[in-house]
């Protein structure tokens, strides 16, 4: 009896210390209801991409993002180097940088998280997490995205989806109202894609997509946007725009962050964050619990 009642505390004290899990993701994600036709680069219809972001500082676009829970954005670290979080202004449910936007959140910053290893000259780890101030309202128009898990790959010649509201070639804005935009580009492979940028560049962490006669491609301003795939009905983002030469040239692919190679970093970074808020008072009913069943144990 003794020893049943003091497995039964191992088993309990294991599902409490691990109930943390990852916060990263919800159910429910990848999902865009509103998301029903699309046309490659053109305008994306409202809603099409519920989890895109826009972030600025002042009235100056800064970067994209996405959407990845209630309370945090996935990007660039490129797109943090020069910022401070209390200047930073995120904007979701956007349709239209100039004109009406009647879907649209506006949420400020509590900090954000650049990868420790991250590289501006090698652009390698270009990832970054922003934690919002205040949670976001779910809706048709404002949803999470999904994260392409450590296990997924994209084979070579897979149609992504790239979204942003950055440059239409490199020296012309979007016109007004500058609507978000959407394109298709195939998976390439990473070695035709090192004979583009050199073999030193790109690396496992990198993932490249575009046309081989160019014409199609991310531009400056979709930094830090994602790039997705669609799977058994949901939406995954692959990857982070990261860098490019020029704006879809020929034989220069895009090159994105690998979103699957950045789970754990993905999941520590906000577990420990939440952690750190929370304190001991993170599962107080719990561990009474506990202390009684380890009361109960001390008893013949």
């Amino acid at each position: 009896m003794k020893m049943n009642l003091w497995k039964g505390v191992c088993v309990l004290c294991g599902l409490l210390l691990n109930s943390t899990g990852s916060f990263a993701q919800v159910d429910g994600c990848g999902q865009a209801p509103l998301n029903t036709k699309i046309m490659g680069g053109e305008d994306a219809v409202p809603g099409s991409w519920p989890w895109q972001v826009s972030i600025q500082t002042g009235v100056s676009r800064l970067c994209g993002g996405s959407l990845i829970n209630k309370n945090w954005v996935l990007s660039a670290a490129h797109c943090f180097q020069s910022v401070s979080a209390g200047s930073l202004t995120l904007f979701l449910g956007m349709q239209n940088l100039d004109g009406s936007n009647p879907n649209m959140q506006t949420k400020s910053v509590t900090k954000f998280f650049i990868h420790q290893q991250y590289s501006a000259v090698s652009k390698n780890n270009d990832i970054a997490l922003v934690q919002l101030s205040t949670p976001v309202t779910i809706n048709d128009y404002v949803r999470p995205v999904c994260l392409a898990t450590s296990s997924s790959s994209l084979p070579v010649g897979t149609n992504v989806w790239v979204t942003g509201f950055g440059r239409i070639s490199s020296n012309v804005n979007l016109p007004s109202p500058q609507t978000l935009q959407q394109v298709q580009l195939p998976i390439v492979n990473n070695s035709n894609c090192a004979k583009a940028f050199g073999a030193e560049t790109i690396t496992d962490n990198m993932l490249c997509a575009g046309l081989y006669q160019g014409g199609k491609d991310s531009c400056q301003g979709d930094s830090g946007g994602p790039l997705l795939s669609k799977s058994s009905g949901a939406w995954t983002q692959a990857g982070i725009v990261s860098f490019g030469n020029g704006c879809s040239l020929p034989s220069f692919p895009g090159v994105y962050t690998r979103v699957s190679q950045y789970q754990d970093w993905i999941n520590s970074t906000i577990n420990s964050t939440i952690n750190s808020t929370s304190g001991s008072t993170k599962h107080p009913l719990s561990f009474s619990i506990i202390s009684f069943l380890l009361l109960l144990y001390s008893f013949r």
